[in-house]
């Protein structure tokens, strides 16, 4: 019947934090999604500037214009492709993007680059070096694991943009946080 978006909206948790707090507000939430809000029925302007008030504190925002949301549903889109999907996919990042938002890719990557100071392929990128950290702290697939499960050609190229975007190799930077972190018992030791 109605949605919202919201700015910041990323991550599961962020997903769970929302639908609490606008549940907390007795409002019709039908479904909470990255960066957005289903409602069962139509909210009222004051019933968006209760929401508005009452997320800011907690590092959202609701989305008004029509570039900030194509913005905001691009990186939701790259974001839940690459930290929520079990495996990327292997089509292409312009034509995912292209169907998902139905628009044209050139016009969308003219709209991120001028909003945001970079391209979607940085972004992109950055996204994916995200991940293979993650992974690569997490230590349960090895690095031949982690460049298929993000749709890399090969090691060599995600080790290459790795350490393009870091400045370390992957193995480098496994060693240097686990050389960071301590045994539970030692914590404050």
């Amino acid at each position: 019947m109605d949605d919202i978006f919201i700015k910041n909206m990323v991550c599961n948790r962020c997903i769970m934090v929302v639908e609490d707090e606008l549940n907390k507000l007795g409002l019709p939430v039908q479904q909470v999604s990255l960066g957005a809000v289903h409602f069962s029925r139509p909210i009222s302007p004051n019933d968006k500037q209760r929401i508005a008030e009452h997320l800011l504190p907690m590092g959202f925002e609701l989305i008004d214009d029509k570039k900030s949301l194509t913005i905001e549903k691009i990186k939701s889109l790259i974001i839940d492709l690459i930290h929520h999907q079990e495996t990327a996919p292997t089509e292409n990042l312009s034509d995912y993007l292209s169907e998902a938002l139905h628009q044209n890719y050139h016009s969308l990557s003219n709209l991120f680059s001028e909003i945001e100071g970079m391209t979607i392929e940085k972004y992109f990128i950055a996204q994916r070096i995200e991940k293979a950290k993650e992974l690569l702290v997490y230590d349960e697939l090895s690095l031949s694991e982690i460049a298929d499960r993000l749709n890399y050609s090969s090691v060599a190229y995600l080790s290459n943009q790795f350490k393009k975007v870091t400045g370390l190799s992957p193995t480098h930077f496994k060693k240097v946080r686990e050389a960071k972190r301590k045994p539970l018992d030692q914590v404050g030791s």
